[in-house]
């Protein structure tokens, strides 16, 4: 069985789970096994009662968990936000989110494109994890380890210039969040060539 994320994602500092869908797949549950710390965005911690800390108002936090919460009842941001600075705060900046999709899709747009803000603004090396593949945001050229067959998405953020080897179709300066979906790994890597920021989307199993 291939879990190329588990492989490769190296170290990290915590884990941030939110309230959308609890994991189901192996890997991101390989990774909330390995978390050195876990902090649950406020109603996550009924899923997960044996959560480090608890961010959030509150209000969806059993009695019995509030020894663990820190509350944080400002509204400008939302509890993904709040864990992320709380994690920064502590030196924490290699951060792997789980529970981010499902449920609302606003909610799951929202928590994607937030990836991106914290790995601009707050220096977090952050990678969202889901029960089908994994996001990670990265800064100019770049190369993957990857399968063939691998399904590979790209969302441009703020690159003029952009090109891929290795991708079954070559990537260009895309101008709509569409253009770069369902691209597919030929073969063990496959490199970027950026000159700004992009989303990298890849799943853990080939293609059908």
């Amino acid at each position: 069985m291939m879990f190329p994320l588990i492989d490769r994602v190296g170290p990290f500092d915590a884990v941030v789970l939110a309230d959308g869908d609890f994991p189901s797949a192996e890997a991101p549950l390989e990774l909330l096994r390995q978390a050195p710390c876990v902090v649950c965005c406020d109603g996550a911690a009924v899923k997960y009662p044996q959560a480090d800390v608890i961010i959030g108002d509150g209000d969806s936090v059993p009695s019995e968990l509030r020894d663990r919460l820190i509350r944080i009842d400002e509204q400008e941001d939302n509890d993904l936000t709040k864990a992320t600075r709380y994690c920064v705060s502590r030196g924490m900046r290699r951060i792997v989110y789980l529970g981010a999709t499902g449920r609302r899709e606003d909610h799951t747009l929202g928590n994607i494109s937030l990836i991106v803000r914290y790995f601009r603004e707050m220096g977090v090396q952050p990678l969202m994890a889901t029960d089908y593949g994994w996001f990670v945001p990265v800064g100019r050229s770049a190369s993957f380890a990857s399968f063939p067959g691998q399904q590979v998405s790209l969302f441009n953020v703020s690159c003029q210039r952009l090109s891929s080897e290795g991708l079954k179709w070559n990537a260009y300066p895309y101008e709509q969040l569409w253009q770069g979906t369902l691209n597919e790994a030929v073969g063990d890597a496959f490199s970027i060539e950026a000159d700004g920021c992009y989303l990298v989307y890849r799943t853990y199993h080939p293609k059908k």
